[in-house]
């Protein structure tokens, strides 16, 4: 019995649910919970771009909503895919 309780807590302490799934301007966005946290990943093309959050960073699901709709949050993802495709386009020229 014990060992049962042990894997359902396991599996229940480490299961990834969707809270939504979303567009934001270019960009596919999909927040997931999981082990206490909330990974904002943006999803442009070929590359992706994951930000994890405590849960006691934040008051509720709706601070979320800011994250993804502040301008200046925005701003810094955009210059991230640039410097990835950047990264990327330098990669592919070597080879």
């Amino acid at each position: 019995m014990f060992k049962k309780f042990v894997n359902r807590t396991f599996i229940y302490l480490f299961q990834m649910r969707i809270v939504k799934e979303l567009s934001v301007g270019t960009y596919k966005v999909t927040v997931f919970h999981w082990n206490n946290k909330y990974l904002l990943k943006f999803e442009d093309g070929l590359n992706e771009l994951t930000y994890k959050i405590s849960q006691l960073d934040i008051t509720s699901e709706a601070d979320v909503e800011v994250f993804l709709t502040d301008p200046e949050v925005l701003l810094k993802v955009n210059e991230s895919f640039e410097k990835m495709n950047q990264t990327l386009s330098l990669y592919f020229s070597k080879i």
